[in-house]
């Protein structure tokens, strides 16, 4: 079975969501650290989601016209 993240992803991920203070750290829970996404986060990932969309939508048009064939 092959491996979704390799060892290093996620972590590399938590940093940069960090960096861009779009997470933040709250306290250690035993061995788990637990995050909550911001305000700025929040804005971020609406605008991921906005484009995203736009995307499917772009797609969804397109397969529609290849139905004939």
């Amino acid at each position: 079975m092959k491996r979704l993240l390799e060892p290093g992803t996620l972590y590399g991920a938590i940093s940069r969501l960090e960096k861009q203070e779009w997470i933040e750290a709250l306290v250690t829970e035993e061995r788990r650290r637990p995050y909550r996404i911001t305000g700025s986060g929040i804005t971020a990932l609406r605008e991921q989601v906005a484009t995203l969309e736009q995307v499917a939508m772009v797609g969804k048009k397109r397969l529609a016209t290849l139905e004939g064939f």
